[in-house]
């Protein structure tokens, strides 16, 4: 079982990235899916989540409301996170994280709410 955060990078204000969250050894649709996010000095904040593949909730932090997305793509096991309009305080390394079974994103902005957390990757937003 294993989860893998790709696509994080430098990239100025205003600009866009594009995470991926690709699993091994399960099935990510039956899952509830989260990103949170954690700065230097700084405790793990919730960054969005989607509660499965056929419970479509999706709840979003209201420092990223408007501007990230939270999408699916069954066929590939991935979840992606679209990150637009970024500000330098967005900068943080970006983890990738599921729930125990049947969850569905309850308590999604607490860490101890999910169960398995990959490696993250890195996103500086920076001039």
């Amino acid at each position: 079982v294993q989860l893998q955060a790709s696509g994080g990078g430098l990239v100025q204000p205003g600009g866009s990235l594009r995470l991926s969250c690709a699993a091994s050894g399960f099935t990510l649709g039956h899952y509830a899916i989260g990103w949170f996010r954690q700065a230097p000095g700084k405790e793990r904040e919730g960054v969005a989540c989607s509660a499965s593949s056929w419970k479509r909730d999706i709840f979003y932090g209201d420092s990223v409301k408007g501007r990230f997305t939270i999408s699916r793509d069954n066929a590939k096991n991935t979840v992606y996170l679209q990150m637009n309009s970024l500000k330098p305080e967005d900068t943080a390394v970006y983890y990738c994280v599921t729930q125990p079974p049947d969850y569905f994103c309850s308590g999604w902005t607490s860490p101890s709410n999910f169960g398995f957390w990959g490696q993250g990757t890195q996103v500086t937003v920076s001039s």
